[in-house]
Order: structure tokens, then sequence, then C-alpha cells
């Protein structure tokens, strides 16, 4: 019997509803819930290939100790008497916890109870410290508490959407298209986006601020002296409800407009309209994420944010507030159990002497940490320095994601004891545990998830556990057990968990803190399982509605008033010879962190399927580099090498590279090793926004592209990257010196069975190298080597390894690497959710289909997440200016 499962996308913070459908053979179907509220039955590329990601390809099925399968008593046992003889011997804070916002809250919710109320340490972080603390610590100075003020309708229903940072397209791909249907239906709805670089979200703006890295606090506080010299202060709010106006004003009011102009680099007229846009318009909700965040002043970029917001009263009512755009699934949910280590359970605070004693009597835990612990930088050095003698790491990949990304795995290396939780066997950071656990993935795992806007939804299980994986509260609890904690961890299940979470959220609460969920305390099991997504608020006896923040005040500073934070732009220092580039990095729209999910899909793969790095034209000029050539990109910490990809959408004098690539999908491609580790003041959040580097052509001697049936290893290349295709594998690759005998390299590297005999040819004049080989009718492996950036038709090639050559005339035409005229070629992928290519599209055009709207009739392309509808406009209007040319 068919069975359906509505649960929630384990991708980005948007938080999308999803219907699992399992069909009696087993297969995996998905498709988004259109009741549920967050999406409406909108999913992206990255949801709508989720079942493409769940097999179990690499997957850890057994406990392992030192890379051999242990029972799970040997395993945990060596972790609880390891943790235990650290604490015993050097104190609590000899351990660490290193977790994720891809853990359930009720994961999250057992590893800081466990660590900070029973070990009586607050060392344990998340890596949603690289991505939104900037906004909890900007929440905090101004709110008094972690608390976003709106919902996700307000982008719908402002007159003026302010997206600062965000690339919405790519990013947070179905708020992307509930606003972009907002603005179809109210022409008059304003969108700017400020961003250096060009970004697809640019696309829907009437208005782009190309500031320069790192000055939205200049741009922000010129705002704030403008509204005030304008007199869009609404001096009611603002007396009522606020404090620290003056002070802010004082210093926000030096910042004069000639000064943000040569600060962030913009034109007069846009930043005039800017203002003119902000101080006129009544409904303005201004979104900002890891551009604001991720920066050494991000906290100060978010509370000149918020200043202008709390100046003008335009919070908490429809259409107005500031919107912090979380990067993960449960980042919300992770600061709601206190995952931060400067933080405690349940919005409450570690600096506060009654809010530790009240979570202790709650718990009542034995110990609690007095003061916040270690945040991520400075843990993974208190791990190198050796002040950490245990670390657990859950459900993240630090290894690549962390900047000075070479240090860090130096760190973990020399561990004493390294415990990684995780779903595959090989990620950069398993290869060094000690003790390697098997945690269930999405679609076997159940719990819950809070969203951007508050939203908490469950995940539920539809897949039965794969070998002995468990839950990673369960690994928690077990361990806790055997260090004699077990009275307090005997839970049965995860609604166990968060109907104890529930209630500690209500304790001695009665409406000081903002986080109550009491409604939903001592739930059932089949309670539990039942949830529907739900906002918090929901004290218990309250009527479940959706709610908003602060539009009358009642702020959670003592005296419900917030607090304006006075915030002046820092001095930058542009003369960096040595380094005379700026690095920017972040998310391609394909892909998720550092794609031990999404790297399993062929289709995620076929739209981006290298690590590039995104330059100026006349910045590739200077430095003498080609389109699809290899660029070397150092700092200080390290350096990567990638494909040069050459557009006007970048900024001259700035580098675009994206986070996911690794060490299992190409040579040198970890972007995080060039990242220093420097950290905003307040919130102790990475920059990796603003990295100066420099950057050079990298030399070699030949390109090459390669597929196989059999995924390739042991490639001695000087560049290589690796990705999924359908059939089989993909690979491109680079040398600086050629092999011997290519034949034999394709031999070695693709396990090509004897007797297979390639078909092809090498050409000394040109050094080109075309090599087919055939087991049977099928192909088994093509490889192309040239001196330049292989010509081929690289997606029809890939599609001709699940298709039958029986004739010769085929068999040649993938020696070529170019198809027939009777043979279709679709081209470069735009839109992956249907699998639409640019040849596709240019064929459409050309066929009278000269608008987004007729393509997607036409070929579905841009009818599901529309994140590729800018792409998509761009190949259109270039058609058209070409014929009108």
């Amino acid at each position: 019997m068919e069975k359906k499962v509505h649960t929630t996308c384990p991708y980005c913070g948007v938080g999308c509803g999803v219907i699992a459908t399992v069909t009696r053979k087993g297969a995996v179907s998905v498709k988004g819930d259109p009741e549920h509220p967050s999406n409406y039955g909108w999913l992206c590329s990255k949801g709508s290939a989720l079942a493409e990601t769940i097999d179990l390809d690499g997957r850890i099925l057994h406990p392992e100790i030192d890379g051999r399968q242990a029972s799970w008593d040997d395993a945990l046992d060596l972790v609880a008497d390891k943790f235990a003889a650290a604490i015993a011997e050097h104190g609590p804070g000899s351990v660490a916890f290193y977790v994720s916002g891809q853990l359930l809250t009720e994961d999250y919710y057992v590893a800081n109870k466990l660590m900070k109320g029973f070990f009586g340490s607050a060392n344990i972080d998340t890596n949603s410290r690289l991505c939104m603390s900037s906004s909890v610590a900007g929440h905090r100075r101004a709110f008094g508490a972690d608390t976003v003020p709106g919902v996700y309708e307000d982008l719908e229903l402002a007159d003026l959407v302010i997206l600062a940072g965000s690339n919405l397209a790519w990013c947070h791909p179905v708020l992307y298209q509930r606003l972009a249907a907002a603005k179809e239906n109210r022409p008059g709805m304003k969108v700017v986006v400020i961003d250096p670089r060009r970004t697809m979200t640019a696309d829907i703006a009437d208005l782009h601020l190309a500031i320069r890295p790192d000055t939205d606090v200049a741009l922000f506080a010129g705002l704030f002296s403008h509204l005030v010299s304008n007199d869009a202060v609404d001096q009611n709010y603002v007396a009522a409800n606020t404090s620290g106006f003056a002070e802010a004003f004082a210093v926000a009011g030096c910042v004069s407009f000639g000064e943000v102009l040569e600060r962030t680099g913009l034109p007069s007229m846009q930043l005039r309209e800017f203002y003119r846009l902000f101080t006129t318009t009544e409904k303005v909700v201004t979104c900002y994420s890891q551009g604001v965040n991720q920066s050494s002043s991000g906290t100060d970029k978010v509370n000149a944010i918020l200043n202008c917001h709390l100046a003008t009263g335009r919070i908490g009512r429809p259409g107005t507030g500031p919107f912090s755009l979380t990067g993960q699934p449960n980042a919300m949910g992770g600061r709601e159990v206190g995952g931060l280590a400067n933080m405690l359970a349940a919005h409450m605070a570690i600096e506060n002497a009654e809010d530790r004693d009240r979570v202790q009597r709650f718990w009542g835990s034995p110990a609690i940490a007095e003061r916040p612990g270690l945040k991520a930088v400075d843990l993974f050095r208190a791990v190198a320095d050796g002040r950490v003698k245990a670390l657990w790491i859950m459900a993240t990949n630090p290894v690549v994601s962390m900047p000075d990304a070479d240090a860090v795995e130096a760190a973990i290396r020399a561990c004493p004891f390294v415990v990684v939780s995780d779903i595959l066997r090989q990620t950069d950071t398993a290869r060094h545990a000690h003790v390697l656990l098997p945690s269930l993935g999405w679609g076997e795992k159940s719990g819950t998830v809070t969203n951007s806007e508050r939203r908490i939804s469950r995940q539920r299980a539809f897949l039965d556990p794969p070998g002995e994986a468990q839950a990673d509260w369960w690994q928690l609890a077990e361990v806790a057990r055997r260090m004699g904690f077990g009275r307090a961890f005997a839970y049965e299940g995860p609604a166990d968990i968060f109907s104890e979470h529930a209630a500690l959220s209500a304790f001695e609460n009665a409406g000081t803190r903002d986080f109550d969920i009491g409604a939903y305390g001592g739930l059932t099991i089949n309670a539990y399982n039942e949830i529907a997504p739900f906002q918090w608020p929901q004290p218990a006896g309250q009527v479940n509605s959706e709610t908003r923040f602060f539009a009358d005040g009642g702020f959670y500073h003592t005296d419900r008033k917030a607090r304006f934070v006075a915030v002046k732009p820092r001095e930058t220092d542009r003369t960096r010879p040595d380094y005379p580039f700026t690095l920017n990095t972040g998310r391609v729209r394909d892909q998720w962190h550092t794609m031990t999910r999404t790297g399993k899909s062929a289709r995620l793969s076929s739209h981006i399927a290298e690590p590039f790095a995104e330059l100026h034209p006349r910045d590739a000029m200077e430095i003498g580099v080609g389109n699809a050539e290899l660029v070397e990109i150092r700092s200080q910490q390290g350096r990567a090498i990638v494909r040069a990809l050459i557009t006007e959408r970048q900024a001259r004098g700035s580098i675009f590279m994206p986070i996911h690539w690794n060490d299992q999908f190409a040579a040198r491609a970890r972007i995080n090793t060039v990242v220093p580790a420097t950290t905003d003041e307040f919130s102790g959040q990475p920059a990796s926004k603003n990295v100066a580097i420099s950057v050079r052509r990298f030399e070699v001697k030949h390109y090459a592209f390669s597929l196989s049936q059999t995924k390739p290893a042991g490639q001695d290349a000087s560049y290589w990257a690796l990705a999924k295709a359908e059939g089989g594998w993909r690979l491109d690759l680079a040398f600086a010196a050629p092999a011997e005998d290519w034949a034999s390299w394709c031999r070695r590297v693709f396990a090509i069975p004897n007797g297979i005999e390639p078909i092809g040819y090498t050409d000394a004049q040109t050094g080109d190298v075309r090599f087919a080989f055939f087991d049977g009718t099928r192909l088994f492996a093509a490889f192309f080597l040239a001196r330049e950036p292989v010509a081929v038709a690289r997606n029809w090639v890939i599609t001709q390894l699940k298709t039958e050559h029986a004739n010769l005339r085929n068999r040649l035409a993938i020696v070529a690497g170019r198809p027939g005229a009777d043979m279709p070629d679709s081209g470069a992928t735009v839109c992956s959710c249907f699998g639409v290519g640019l040849n596709q599209i240019l064929g459409s055009v050309r066929g009278g289909c000269h608008s987004v709207e007729a393509i997607g009739k036409a070929l579905n392309a841009g009818t599901n997440c529309g994140s590729c509808r800018a792409e998509i406009r761009n190949i259109v209007d270039g058609c058209l200016a070409a014929a009108a040319g």
C-alpha cells in the first residue's frame, strides 16, 4: 500500500512542507505540501530532488572505533569513559560539543542539557554560529531577546521590501517566489537589493545598491540620520517604547551623506532614491541574511537596520519590520534550546543567575554552566592548543565549513579523542574520528524544526533506519546514562523530549520571556505525531494563532523598552598590495553546505558541476585568464584552485566563490582554507564576505573532461572536480605534465575491465586525446584532453552513458564530443527542476517564445522553484537584443 507522510525539508531556513510518498516497492517521491503555510506547495530545486539523496551509498551503518566496526555498547562505553576521564582530570572545560542546524530540536535540546546542566560547561557551539549569531546578538541588544518580530506574509504585504545581503532567489527560493508573485500582483511594490554583487536576486529589484563590502553600517547610519532630518521619526512610538535614541542619533548624525557616498561607492542618485523610498513608504520590510551577518561588524550592521525600523515604528505591524532570514532548517530551533555557547535553553541568559537557577531546578541537574562557553572559532583554537581533550562533532563538517579550515583540520587531527556522529563515512571531518557513530538521516529521523518565521514543523520518518543507525538524541542519552545521569535522560522517544522542552519554555515564565510553547507541554505520543505547523509563542491556554511582536512595544529588557544601539562605520584598510582582490563566499542555487546530501544528485550537479571563481572581465584580462581556465586564489591562510567564471555581474576587484566543494569532490576547492578566522567582537561570527586575496592564472599543460560508469579513483592531476552524472560520474581535470600513456591512465582511474579497448585518437601536433571505451553496446568511459579548456557538449555526452551504441557512427560522435544533426543536445542546464538546457530555451525563443512566461509554458522551465527565471530572462533578452541588432 502506498504511504504518504507530511514532513519538512531539511535544507534552508524557509522550512517548506514536503509530502513524501513511498510506494509498495519502496520507491520514494517528494512534492511540496500545498497545505503547509510556509511554502503552499512550492519547492526549490534542492527540495524537489530530496528523493535522489536518500540512497545508502557511502552511509555509515555501524559504529566504528579507530576505523573498525564495533558494537554500540563498546562505542558508547568508550565515549562515556573518555568524556568522564577528561572532566575528572581537567575539569568540565576540557570537553566540548560542536553541533549543527541540521539537528532536530529534540537532538539539540538533549545535547545542551547534557553539556550545560550535567557536565557543567557551556562548551557547546554550533555551525549556526557561522550564519546567524550576529542576528542573535543584534536582537538581544535591541529587543532584550532573540525575537524575530515578523512573519513571511509581511513580504507580500509590504510596499517596499529591502533585501540586504540576501541572494533570495538562490538561497531562499520559495520566499523569492512568494515575493515575485506579490510584486506581479501589485506592480507598485518596490524591491531594493543591497549587495556588492549583482546576483540573480537583483533581477527582481527596482533598485540595486552595489555597495562596497562591509559598508552596510554607513548606509543605514546615514539612513537613520536622514529619517531624523526629514521628520520621519515616529515620536510617539520612540517615546513610549524605546530608549537610547539621542545617543544613537548623536553617532549616526555624524555620518554625512557625502561620507556614505565615499564609503559605499554608490552613485548619489541611487542613494537619494533609496533614502526617499524608505522615508516615504509606510510598509517596509528589511530582510537580511549572510551578507549582513557574516562580517566582523555583523552585529553593528544588524543594529543599524533595527535602529531605522524602531525610529519609524515600522515593526510588528502587517507588512513592516526587520526580518532575519536564517540559513539552516533548524537554526531557530537551536536558538530556542540554547544551542549557542552563550545562551541557555528557552531563550534564557547564561549570564543571568536567576535564569541559571531556574533551568537547573527544572532539570534537577547537579551543575549548571556559570559562564558562556567557547564560540566556534575559539572552541577549535582550544582544541588546537590542548585545552579541549574530548570533542564530539554532530551532523556537521567543520573541516570544510569553518574559517581557516586547514588549522581546524589540524586541531581535530591532534585532539586526543574525537567523536563524530554523521550519516556518511567519508567526509573531510569524519576521517579524523576516533569513534564514528551512524546517525539517522532525513526521512529516517523524527522530531521538530523551526523556520525563520518562528514556525515549528514536524520532520517525520518514512524510511526504516539503515543498519544500526540511531537518532542523535538517543546517542547522547545513552552516554548520559553511562555517566550516571540516566534518570534525567530516560526518554522513550522524541515526543518526551519535545514535551519537556515545551514545559521548560513555560516554567516560571508568565510573559516575561518571548519563547513560550507551554501549550505543547505534556503531549502524548499520538498528539506529538499529529502536530500541525504552528508559530510560537503558544502559551498554555492560548488559541493557536500567528503572532507578530512589538507593534505596541513590550520588549524584553527589564523596562520592556527597546534599545537604540549607537553604531558607527569602522575604518577599513583598502591598501593591500599583496592581496588586492576581495573574496566573497556564499551558496549556489542547487548545492547545500558541504554537499554530503546534494552531491548525491546528478540533477543538482547538472547546473554547476565545478567550483568556480566569478570575476569581472577587466580583472580577468589584467591577470591574463580566459573563461574556464584555472585561477589560484591565495590569502595568508591558504589557497584554492578553481575555474574562472568571467561575468559583468561581479564588481571589479571582487571575487565570488561557493562554499560547497570539499576534498571528496575537488582537488583544492575548500575555500574556507583561504578565509581567516576573523570574527565579530559581539557575536563571534566569522567574517567570510570581505577577505583580502590575490588571484593569478594557474598554469597547466592540458585540460581534460571525462565520464564513466564507475566512480573515478586515484586521479593524479593538478586539478580535478568530480560530480555525479546520470548513469555514472563526470570528472574535470587539468595536468601540469602529460601522462606517458593516456589509455593506461584511463584504465587505472576508471577501473576499465580487461578486454575493453578504446576507440579514438591521439594528435601529437594539437595535443588532443579522445578515447571512448565501450562494454558491448554501452559506453563505459570517455576521455577528452586538450591544451585549452575542452570544447565538448558535456551534457549531451553524459546522456550517452545510458544509451545503446550499436553502430559505429554513434560511437564516433562520442569521440567527436558533438552530436550529429539528428541527435538533440539540450545544452548546459538552466532549469534543474525540469532538466531544461540552454539549447532548448534558445530553440523556443527562435520559435516565438519571447518572455519567461512563454518559455515556462513551452518547456516548464522556471515554473517550479523559479530560481532560474532570472537566467531565462537574460537568455531571452540577449537573443532579442541580438536579433534587433
